[in-house]
């Protein structure tokens, strides 16, 4: 047999052969089960709407000044004689505390010289008294006819002399009231309790009248100018255009982080001040903080002069409210609520804009309803939810308590615990 012929039959006969192996393993396989898709619902937290009534907090920021700051400056001449040990740049003098003292010594001498003067004068119009009366009987006695004139009468009676002595009496006592105005000035004394700011005498040194002596500021009461957005107006209790309602006085909570502990300080509102600031469209308000620097609580941390603060003003009571975190904020100021048979529903909600960690929500809620707090894309529309724990929403803000538990805040002025900055939502 030919090469050729051999080598067509052996690929035929393994082609035969492949063919019926296929074949009976085809014949011989087991039937396709189809299997049914598993659907397994989405894993959620989620918060039960809880309507609450807050008083949404407003933040700003200030630089704490004093309320009152006088420059005191010498009304004598004279060299200082004697200066206080409290007497120094940051110390602290109680009301009528004497700072220092001038040389009294020419100023006792124009004392004596007034109350000379003036006993001089008494004695003066004494002797005039008594002229005028033996002058008077005189008169009395005269014939009825020789009497002329009531300007004679009064000269012979010896009015104008009486007068006159009782206007140098008069004029005396006046020096005698400046000469001691002028010798008790030689003490200078603080106005009021403060810090002396700024000292610019010193122990014999010479000072005219009009010299600078110190600048000294109060210490009972200090103040905080806050700028308040022309956005966040609508939310506080604000003074009048007079700030003589005391009613609007809206609790301050001013707050500072140094290193590991924030301090607090409580405040209160106490004016705003009559414009706008032209560059920043801010209503400044000013907050009044009593006792900064803790002279009658001593368990109080002094709040510094020129310290920079935080606020958190308490603003107006609103009822009604779903306070939940910003992030759950969608587009378009859309929510998850979870509906029946826990479907997932995208919801639109009304909010007020105050910025910050949490929103507002005014309309679009209500008591009872459960939202997600599980951030999800536009394509969980319609899905099937599975609840794996819920929480009150009026328990999400803040450190997990209730509004009204911030322990910095009176009870009596409950509010959300956190303060929102500025911003504005959605």
């Amino acid at each position: 047999m030919k090469p050729t012929v051999r080598q067509t039959l052996l690929a035929a006969s393994l082609l035969i052969g492949a063919t019926t192996i296929s074949a009976m393993l085809f014949l011989s396989r087991p039937e396709t089960e189809i299997a049914e898709p598993v659907y397994k619902p989405v894993t959620v937290d989620a918060a039960e709407v809880v309507m609450e009534k807050v008083r949404i907090p407003v933040s700003a920021q200030g630089t704490v000044a004093p309320m009152q700051q006088t420059s005191l400056q010498s009304e004598v001449r004279g060299r200082v004689v004697e200066v206080s040990d409290n007497f120094n740049v940051g110390g602290f003098v109680a009301e009528g505390e004497t700072l220092l003292r001038v040389d009294p010594r020419d100023y006792q001498t124009d004392l004596l010289r007034a109350q000379a003067a003036l006993e001089s004068a008494e004695s003066a119009l004494a002797q005039e008294r008594g002229r005028a009366e033996v002058a008077r009987r005189e008169w009395e006695q005269l014939p009825k006819g020789s009497q002329r004139s009531d300007e004679a009468r009064d000269l012979y009676l010896r009015k104008p002399q009486l007068e006159q002595a009782e206007a140098q009496l008069l004029f005396a006592r006046a020096d005698l009231e400046t000469a001691q105005d002028n010798l008790d000035r030689t003490i200078i004394r603080a106005p009021y309790d403060a810090i002396i700011q700024a000292k610019n005498s010193e122990l014999g040194q010479f000072l005219n009248v009009g010299a600078s002596i110190a600048e000294v500021v109060g210490v009972s009461m200090a103040e905080v100018r806050l700028p308040i957005p022309q956005s966040r107006l609508p939310y506080l209790n604000l003074p009048g255009v007079t700030g003589k309602e005391t009613n609007s006085q809206a609790a301050i909570d001013l707050y500072t982080d140094n290193g590991e502990q924030r301090q607090h300080w409580p405040a209160r509102l106490h004016r705003t001040e009559g414009s706008y600031d032209q560059r920043s469209r801010s209503l400044f308000t000013v907050a009044r903080v009593q006792d900064p620097y803790g002279l009658k609580n001593t368990d109080q941390t002094p709040l510094r002069f020129g310290s920079f603060v935080s606020a958190r003003i308490l603003g107006k009571s609103f009822d009604n409210i779903v306070v939940l975190p910003r992030y759950l904020l969608r587009a378009g100021n859309e929510l998850w609520v979870i509906g029946p048979g826990n479907i997932l529903q995208s919801r639109a909600v009304s909010i007020l804009k105050t910025g910050g960690d949490l929103i507002y929500i005014t309309d679009g809620l209500s008591d009872g309803e459960i939202v997600s707090l599980t951030s999800l894309d536009s394509s969980f529309r319609g899905a099937e939810v599975d609840i794996q724990s819920s929480t009150p929403s009026n328990q999400l803000h803040g450190d997990g308590t209730p509004a009204g538990d911030d322990p910095a805040v009176p009870a009596e002025e409950a509010t959300v615990t956190i303060t929102p900055p500025e911003g504005n939502a959605g």
